[in-house]
């Protein structure tokens, strides 16, 4: 029972960073694209990554569902950054080159073709 409650105990803190930590996006721009195909805005913040609607209501707060596997780097084009969420079943990279100023999305969904965007800046 001793190694049950330890073990729950070492899971919660290695989750908790993801949730409670918020989003660490580092140098990658931050503000708001729109995926036109959508409708839907995505927000980049010092702590977290939204989907928001025109009127500013939530679609999606990848903050509070927590992400899994983010990696923040720079590419020949300019900064990226990738990452997936569990809770959405998807897995998500944006990139922003350096010479545009738009953001290029793409998704990865299960059983489904990629799904890519540039979303120009809102």
């Amino acid at each position: 029972m001793k190694k049950i409650i330890v073990l729950l105990i070492l899971v919660g803190l290695v989750i908790a960073p993801t949730f409670a930590d918020g989003i660490n996006l580092g140098d990658f721009p931050l503000g708001k694209w729109m995926d036109e195909n959508y409708d839907a805005i995505w927000e980049f913040s010092t702590g977290n990554i939204r989907i928001v609607a025109e009127d500013g209501s939530v679609f999606f707060d990848f903050g509070k569902v927590g992400i899994q596997n983010f990696k923040l780097g720079v590419g020949a084009d300019g900064p990226f950054i990738t990452f997936d969420c569990s809770a959405a079943g998807k897995s998500y990279k944006f990139s922003k080159p350096i010479t545009k100023a738009s953001m290029l999305l793409e998704i990865t969904r299960p059983e489904k073709p990629l799904y890519k965007v540039e979303m120009p800046k809102h």
